[in-house]
């Protein structure tokens, strides 16, 4: 949404990424999973940081409104159809999810470092 707001196409998008064209695409129809350093770099080549894009805060509101067609941008509000804010959603839990998965994986290594700190204090209380 925000790259068709900006007025970006697909192959200027993934230019600034520094991605192949359908690597791009790929994203967007959300055929690869993305990374959170991948959203960082979407994130950045749009202005924003990455709360601002997953749109975390108050101040990225989009009027969205419903529409018997097909996506378009008029007027500055960007135009959905009901099965389009379905997917935007999907696609907004999976993310979640990710993030939360990630955040899980972080608790473990911190965790596994402060047992490995633990055995390296004892080690060096003994030696």
């Amino acid at each position: 949404m925000m790259r068709q707001y900006k007025g970006w196409s697909q192959e200027e998008m993934a230019e600034k990424l520094g991605y192949s064209l359908n690597g791009y695409a790929k994203i967007e129809r959300g055929e690869t999973d993305v990374k959170v350093d991948q959203l960082g770099k979407i994130a950045k080549a749009m202005g924003m940081d990455l709360q601002q894009l997953l749109n975390l805060n108050d101040k990225n509101v989009f009027n969205l409104v419903e529409s018997c067609n097909h996506s378009n941008i008029s007027h500055g509000n960007i135009v959905l159809t009901e099965t389009q804010c379905g997917n935007e959603l999907e696609k907004a839990l999976l993310l979640l999810q990710e993030r939360d998965k990630e955040i899980d994986n972080l608790k473990q290594q911190i965790s596994q470092l402060k047992q490995i700190n633990v055995l390296l204090e004892k080690h060096n209380a003994s030696g």
